[in-house]
């Protein structure tokens, strides 16, 4: 065979150690990325036909003062179901070709082939998934995971199997308004309001380029605060009531997303999470390659607390 004769090996140990740092370069690439990741880990479940997420939509009907004597209710209560999510699938190939294997064969050099390839496959990976969790899940024949299009822009479509506009499913919608116009602080106030309760609040914003630029333009240099995490994970950004402000390319013209990421996970299968495959030879082809496999969609468990803003200038 040409080249190293522990050049499989030498790939599939370096490909194996790699991969922690791919998957960090991939979840903090975008703002979008950012913002599911941050704070918290991706919630990984070893298997199940469907990925089942509680939602708590009703109190507690028992719960009340009393006295003395008093009888105490003991009413069976509802108020809780549950979203189900279908497994979704995701793969990227890294292949060597013979030639390429000829021309590298001291084990530095076959690291850096490697390294080169997996900076490729990262890369096409980031592009790829970014355009993906801004969609609806329809793309590639429906193969695509979850998008914001659809947990967020499209509050009347069913998500996880409960229809919104089915009686007493009005909890499942999410938020929206039409600016029709300049963007404007009110008309933003306004739907931060409308989704938060309380201390429950949109954890960021996140809009196009130019709706930020818009928002830039309405502040004065006085009160253009940023935060501080984000600024450290390299996104531009500002304020609004707390929450940060940013802009991702993947976002629609004229849309700002106001998104609560405590209701939003990232859920991964526990043993196919970015898990390279061995290299292996095709017994037709002169090349050796791997595949970094994984399992999971996006979920969400409170839509009622994610928003977005359209028609805005």
């Amino acid at each position: 065979m040409a080249g190293n004769s522990n050049f499989d090996e030498i790939l599939s140990t370096t490909l194996n150690n790699y991969v922690p740092k791919l998957v960090d370069n991939i979840f903090s690439a975008r703002p979008l990325f950012y913002a599911l990741t941050n704070g918290q880990t991706i919630r990984r479940i070893s298997g199940g036909a469907k990925i089942v997420v509680p939602i708590i939509y009703g109190t507690n009907s028992t719960a009340g003062s009393y006295a003395t004597t008093d009888t105490i209710s003991t009413t069976a209560q509802t108020g809780i179901t549950a979203a189900e999510y279908d497994w979704k699938q995701y793969a990227a190939t890294v292949t060597i070709n013979g030639l390429e294997e000829a021309k590298n064969n001291g084990e530095a050099q076959i690291i850096d082939l490697l390294e080169g390839k997996i900076f490729q496959a990262q890369e096409t990976i980031i592009e790829n998934m970014n355009t993906m969790f801004w969609g609806d899940g329809t793309g590639n024949s429906n193969k695509d995971w979850i998008g914001l299009d659809l947990i967020v822009t499209k509050p009347n479509t069913s998500l996880g199997g409960i229809d919104p506009t089915g009686t007493g499913n009005s909890f499942w919608a999410s938020t929206e308004t039409n600016q029709g116009g300049a963007l404007t602080t009110a008309g933003m106030a306004t739907l931060y309001n409308d989704v938060s309760v309380g201390n429950d609040q949109p954890t960021i914003v996140i809009t196009t380029q130019a709706l930020y630029e818009a928002y830039e333009n309405l502040l004065t240099d006085q009160i253009r605060y940023t935060d501080t995490d984000v600024a450290d994970a390299g996104f531009q950004n500002l304020l609004f009531k707390g929450a940060p402000v940013t802009f991702d390319g993947g976002c629609t013209s004229g849309e700002m997303m106001f998104l609560n990421t405590k209701y939003l996970q990232l859920v991964g299968h526990s043993d196919v999470w970015f898990k390279p495959t061995p290299f292996v030879r095709p017994t037709n082809q002169d090349a050796v390659y791997s595949q970094i496999l994984s399992y999971g969609n996006l979920t969400c468990s409170n839509r009622a607390r994610q928003g977005y803003l359209y028609g805005a200038t």
